[in-house]
């Protein structure tokens, strides 16, 4: 992995203090004591006005341009504006990152840089003993402490002794930055999410000129706010380097051999499904057309698609979610690559028009970003509690084939997958990503063209039947035979006429049917082309060969239960670990891999769906482990658990 590095650039050791030059270029003293460090958690925490994700964001793209690897988790209020100084109102980003292969945005933060009494008071019950916190000292004011009910100050009372606590006042030393600058005070406060970044930066000797970049080009249009925040910014990483009170800075060197050769960006979940689905369209040779209404964690897959018109891309806002699929599948039947994304209260909209897409037999792609509920629930927290509507959530017999990304960067290749399930079976397909997928980032290697699988179609162009008079007619439901797939004849085609509804069809020509005989070998049919999907075999992590012990997950469990097996491998326990990414149908060898395990551990963010689902389908003794909290697993937290688990029994 190769990137261009803009940090402070210095040369030396950690015993050895080196001679620094600054973001502005100025020779310095030489320059304090600098550790190396392996990975490095970091929450940032505030107001939900306070730019928090913003901050992360930066912090993290520039980490990504220095070639770590990593991994974020962002979490916010769902109120576009909580109560200022609540703890409804705090808003986190927290990032992970490392000179090695890593999975998750980590257990626990190493540092906080929490920006009022609310964001310290929300996080410090996640922080080990030890971890630094930076504090927003100007924030503590006797008011704002009551907020969240505290008496005394918690930066004067000896209660966070477990901690290396540094007292800043961010508020006071932005506006002394900003005092020239010729903004009001309150637009120069503002900036004080900056000043954080440019310490931070100075602390983690992060690349500073993409940021600077970055802000230049998002105040294009206000040349004033956006040298103050390079201002700022800049303020703060000279603080660091010259305050007495941060008297070490650190190194996570490039994660250079965690990477294959090949091109990096940082990438999350939806912008990575957005890839993804153009991709599949320049792929397929058909124009991509996204039928979508704005819901919370989908939203950003409409507003990316809809910058890609010069890929051939339509997007469409519709006014509730039965007319963004309605759209969609008008544009299936009319020959285009047809998605609709949603979250879960919009899948239980949408299922009426799912079951007709069953029906008409015609390709769509269902995304769904599963998020907390039931009802409206927890808008902007993680969750995997949408795996039986997908499977079930429609009226009749109507199977659909379900697909789960791993990662934030496997929502690409995911995408691709359920694009071709769907080209080639004439199927809707629901792709289920989630909240944490879908926010959180990592790097990604960006394919060659030629690496991407061909999913061009053939549409049907002229008749495929011949009638006992030697005619020849065109039948919209007469099959592959290997696929079952029924052909796909694009409206207006000359002598391929034909009639599509909701009402039951007769085998082959397609004519509404209300026989007995043929809607039961149409809904046994319907059913073998979706268990007829060619999907790869169940691959097992088993290191050992002789574990007794496997963990099986799905969706975006996978970072954490990777996690945890390798803690568990560490200490000296012997643990298979797999991995699902179909669900209807299942790998066709994951029965005999099931049955091949004493203990089947299966964590799960809902209450045990996939457990549910094995535990009929093969009968076996699949373990629960589950977790509704909004947010995912940790790997101790995971390792613990499935360590518990191998003990029970272990001599028998």
């Amino acid at each position: 992995m190769t990137s261009q590095v803009s940090s402070p650039i210095t040369a030396g050791t950690a015993e050895e203090p080196s001679v620094v030059v600054d973001v502005l270029g100025d020779q310095r003293k030489p320059a304090k004591e600098t550790r190396r460090l392996d990975r490095v958690i970091i929450r940032f925490a505030g107001d939900s006005g306070d730019g928090m994700q913003l901050t992360g964001d930066r912090f993290t793209s520039e980490t990504a341009s220095f070639g770590n690897d990593l991994s974020t988790l962002p979490n916010f209020p769902a109120e576009i504006r909580a109560p200022a100084g609540t703890l409804p109102g705090v808003s986190s980003f927290q990032l992970h990152f490392a000179d090695h292969d890593i999975l998750t945005p980590g257990d626990a933060p190493d540092v906080l840089v929490a920006m009022n009494p609310a964001a310290l008071k929300a996080n410090l019950g996640d922080l080990p003993r030890g971890a630094e916190i930076i504090v927003n000292t100007d924030e503590f004011s006797r008011r704002a402490m009551a907020k969240v009910g505290w008496s005394a100050n918690p930066l004067e009372d000896g209660s966070l002794s477990a901690f290396a606590v540094h007292p800043v006042p961010l508020t006071t030393l932005t506006l002394e930055a900003l005092k020239d600058s010729g903004l009001a005070r309150k637009d120069a406060e503002r900036a004080k999410n900056m000043f954080a970044l440019g310490l931070l930066s100075w602390m983690y000797h992060r690349p500073t000129a993409g940021t600077e970049a970055f802000l230049a080009k998002k105040f294009a249009k206000k040349p004033d706010i956006a040298a103050a925040n390079v201002a700022a910014f800049r303020a703060g990483w000279n603080f660091g380097e010259t305050t007495e009170d941060f008297a070490v800075s650190y190194e996570v060197a490039p994660a250079s051999a965690a990477f294959p050769a090949g091109t990096y960006r940082n990438i999350s979940g939806n912008l990575a499904l957005s890839y993804g689905l153009i991709a599949a369209s320049k792929q397929s040779g058909l124009p991509l057309y996204l039928g979508s209404y704005p819901i919370t964690p989908a939203s950003d897959i409409l507003h990316e698609l809809s910058r890609h018109k010069n890929f051939g891309v339509r997007t469409f806002q519709a006014e509730d979610e039965i007319a963004a699929i309605g759209a969609a599948l008008g544009a299936a039947f009319g020959g285009a690559l047809a998605v609709t994304t949603t979250s879960g209260p919009g899948v239980a909209l949408k299922s009426e028009t799912i079951g007709l897409a069953v029906s008409l037999e015609l390709p769509l792609l269902v995304i769904d970003i599963q998020r907390g509920g039931p009802s409206t629930g927890l808008p902007t927290k993680t969750e995997q509690a949408d795996l039986l509507q997908a499977m079930y959530g429609r009226n009749g017999e109507a199977p659909v084939p379900v697909i789960a990304p791993a990662t934030a960067a496997d929502c690409f290749t995911a995408a691709l997958e359920a694009a071709r399930i769907a080209l080639t079976y004439r199927t809707p397909v629901l792709l289920l990503s989630d909240g944490y997928l879908a926010n959180g980032s990592e790097p990604w290697r960006i394919p060659q063209t030629g690496e991407l699988p061909d999913l061009r179609v053939e549409f049907a162009s002229g008749p495929n039947h011949t009638k006992a008079d030697g005619t020849e007619e065109f039948w919209p439901y007469l099959r592959d035979p290997e696929t079952l797939a029924r052909p796909w004849a694009v409206p207006g085609t000359p002598g391929l006429e034909h009639r599509i509804g909701g009402i039951e069809k007769q085998d082959g020509t397609g004519n509404i049917s209300y026989d007995p005989a043929n809607h039961d070998l149409m809904v046994r049919t319907r059913q073998a082309k979706i268990d007829g999907i060619a999907v790869p075999d169940l691959v097992v992590d088993d290191p050992s060969g002789t574990a007794r012990t496997l963990v099986l997950g799905w969706g975006s469990t996978y970072g954490p239960i990777t996690a945890a097996a390798r803690r568990i491998r560490a200490a000296g326990g012997q643990v298979a670990q797999a991995h699902l990414r179909h669900l209807n149908p299942f790998p066709a060898n994951l029965g005999e891999v099931l049955k091949s395990y004493e203990r089947v551990v299966v964590p799960e963010m809902n209450l045990g769906q996939l457990a549910h689902l094995l535990r009929a389908k093969y009968l076996v003794d699949a373990r629960s482990f589950t977790q509704v909290t909004g947010l995912p697993f940790k790997a101790e937290q995971l390792a613990a658990a499935v360590m518990a688990i191998m003990e029970e029994n272990a001599d028998v």
